[in-house]
């Protein structure tokens, strides 16, 4: 008898197995995933593509001035350093996704998702804060970068007319409120799955300005003959020895910033297809979107730096570095600001999904929070589900960034403030801990030794970088006056 039941049971433990294995093919339609929702489509390429997007954004325009700030030596080493750890804590990263089996584990849909299911307690409301406050202080990044391009645009065509008599000063305020009406439109844009589109648009224009900032800086430094810049950086004498401490920090928060995408990982890896485990297409979509952006920050840092050595401007294509041809310097101010449209958008879907989700937790029987309205869409066969709390909501946020925007337009230190308090905790802290805790790796081993290791190093970077980007703001808060910033 015993063993008879013993058999059935070891049978029906074969089945269950059998079960979730075939799930998708046993229970309902093919397009439905594991999990019952909508089957994933992405593969390595979009994958890349979104982390491409996330990724090279106007960090890299500021990649020759801090590059300036450490020299020829310690700038490159630096970047290296950095595309290193980002890879690495990106793979620890990637094996989060599932709890459990790499292939049938419970999904964790978010970064805090993932922070709950292997760290848990007050861990994942940090978490929370940091992600989502990170994401807030992007939005405004990027506001400010896309209105000082659409300056770079008018100045530019203004110094040509003018042929540099003009001094061709104007306010930011109207480009931003510009680039503040765009993104209320396209923030309307319900899901991650369904901005790829607008991810591969922007991953192309990242390459058309890195290329152009390249290319001008190539074209300068063959022209002169001259390789400029020196080993250990700016000198002092440019510089105070104090300044240049502080300047060295921050040409790290710049370069952590850069490079910091951890922060939307787990939300690319959702949108990844399975079989084979997601975390394996998002490993490969790591490795080739850190080489490529590696290379392509390598290049643009670089030959800036040779064209302009210690005078390298703060942002390479707008900075005023080259003047002309005016003509191309447009084309890639266009690229930057169309680009950063879509970043834009990349980064903040995960917060918008998190309010939206948190909001019809709580009032679910509320119809503005949970209603769509299905509105036919005219020459495309589906229709478009408005959901007013959605429409609400996402403009208010939107709005909220353009003004402070408007307030702070001097942001890149605050940039820099973000990049380094955002390294730390989301790209390094968090990965590492998740990984000892699923892996259980016993602690004093040599292996937990080396993560804590790594971790302590890069806890040291992030507060030198938001240490030297505090010193900015201050510097720029003496001469500074609300909403009266003129270029």
């Amino acid at each position: 008898m015993g063993e008879s039941t013993a058999t059935n049971n070891h049978h029906h433990c074969n089945q269950v197995v059998d079960i979730s294995v075939n799930l998708p093919t046993h229970f309902g339609p093919k397009d439905i995933d594991d999990d019952g929702r909508p089957q994933r489509t992405g593969n390595v390429w979009t994958a890349s593509a979104h982390i491409i997007t996330a990724v090279i954004g106007s960090g890299v325009l500021s990649l020759a001035w801090a590059i300036a700030q450490l020299g020829w030596v310690a700038g490159p080493t630096v970047m290296f350093l950095f595309s290193f750890v980002v890879y690495y804590t990106s793979t620890l990263l990637a094996d989060c996704y599932r709890s459990g089996d790499p292939l049938f584990g419970k999904r964790n849909y978010t970064y805090m998702d993932a922070v709950r299911s292997n760290l848990g307690g007050f861990k994942v409301k940090l978490c929370g804060l940091i992600q989502y406050l990170n994401i807030f202080g992007v939005a405004i990044g990027y506001t400010i970068a896309a209105s000082i391009s659409m300056m770079a645009i008018k100045r530019s065509d203004c110094f040509h007319e003018s042929e540099g008599k003009d001094p061709c000063r104007m306010s930011s305020n109207p480009y931003m409120i510009a680039f503040g009406i765009t993104q209320i439109l396209f923030s309307q844009i319900p899901d991650f799955d369904q901005i790829w589109w607008l991810s591969i648009v922007a991953a192309v224009m990242s390459f058309t300005y890195s290329s152009i900032g390249l290319g001008l800086g190539i074209a300068k430094v063959s022209e002169s003959g001259v390789i400029k810049g020196s080993l250990t950086g700016i000198s002092i004498g440019t510089v105070t020895e104090t300044q240049k401490i502080w300047r060295s920090f921050q040409a790290l928060g710049d370069i952590a910033f850069a490079y910091s995408f951890s922060i939307i990982l787990i939300e690319i890896q959702d949108t990844v297809r399975s079989p084979p485990a997601e975390s394996k297409t998002m490993k490969k979509a790591t490795l080739i979107s850190t080489i490529v952006t590696t290379a392509f920050y390598m290049l643009c840092g670089c030959m800036g730096y040779a064209a302009f050595g210690d005078l390298a401007p703060g942002n390479l294509l707008t900075g005023f570095g080259f003047y002309n041809p005016y003509w191309l310097l447009d084309i890639a101010n266009a690229a930057i600001v169309i680009h950063l449209v879509g970043a834009y958008q990349v980064y903040c879907q995960p917060l918008f999904a998190f309010v939206e989700k948190k909001a019809s937790e709580k009032w679910s029987d509320c119809g503005f929070i949970t209603q769509e309205i299905g509105i036919p869409v005219p020459f495309l066969k589906y229709s478009y589900n408005l959901n007013s709390f959605r429409l609400v909501w996402r403009t208010v946020f939107v709005l909220i960034t353009t003004v402070i925007s408007m307030l702070l337009p001097f942001f890149n230190d605050v940039v820099g403030i973000l990049g380094a308090f955002g390294f730390w905790p989301l790209t390094v802290y968090f990965p590492v801990e998740m990984y000892i805790a699923q892996k259980r790796i016993p602690k004093w081993t040599t292996r937990w030794i080396c993560l804590q290791m790594l971790s302590f190093a890069c806890l040291v970077i992030s507060v030198a970088a938001a240490a030297g980007s505090v010193a900015g703001v201050i510097l720029d808060l003496k001469v500074y006056k609300p909403f009266k910033t003129s270029y």
